[in-house]
């Protein structure tokens, strides 16, 4: 499995985890495939990226596409669509899409639940990758779910995490 992960935005040099291997693991852990039960790619070759930036432009990236004036934790944007099945090279990476955080609004919510800040970078950029596989939370049993698969993604790479939901 390879994934390419591209590092961008305001806070991209101040909060340097290593995403990469992260990232890698998390998809690895979630095995993701198309409604037809197939791997997605089928040499494992996928890129993303993930924008770490204010909440300035988290706000506007959210009027824009969302239609909410406000800032937010994370957005996702998917490039797949699940139920579509991607005829590249087997040597050309699927683009999964771009997560984008705002860390400003990450370290009010990580000093609201008494954690790092990367830790609750990391949670949202698990919660964001989540998004670009096809997972959602229209209601609350499937955010329960989801929630639970992000403290299963964080326990795969060592970061534990209490948060309340």
């Amino acid at each position: 499995m390879q994934v390419d992960v591209s590092v961008q935005g305001k806070f991209a040099d101040d909060y340097s985890p290593p995403w990469q291997d992260w990232i890698t693991v998390w998809i690895r852990e979630l095995d993701p495939a198309n409604a037809k039960g197939e791997a997605l790619h089928p040499n494992d070759l996928y890129e993303m990226s993930l924008r770490l930036t204010d909440d300035a432009e988290v706000q506007s990236l959210n009027r824009d596409y969302r239609h909410k004036d406000q800032p937010t934790d994370v957005l996702s944007f998917a490039a797949l669509e699940v139920d579509c099945q991607y005829d590249l090279p087997v040597e050309e990476p699927l683009y999964l899409g771009d997560i984008v955080i705002s860390v400003e609004t990450a370290a009010r919510q990580a000093d609201n639940q008494g954690h790092s800040i990367e830790t609750e970078l990391t949670w949202l950029a698990s919660h964001g990758l989540l998004h670009l596989l096809g997972w959602d939370h229209p209601d609350e049993p499937s955010l329960l779910e989801m929630l639970n698969q992000q403290r299963d993604l964080l326990q795969a790479i060592g970061v534990e995490i209490q948060v309340e939901y």
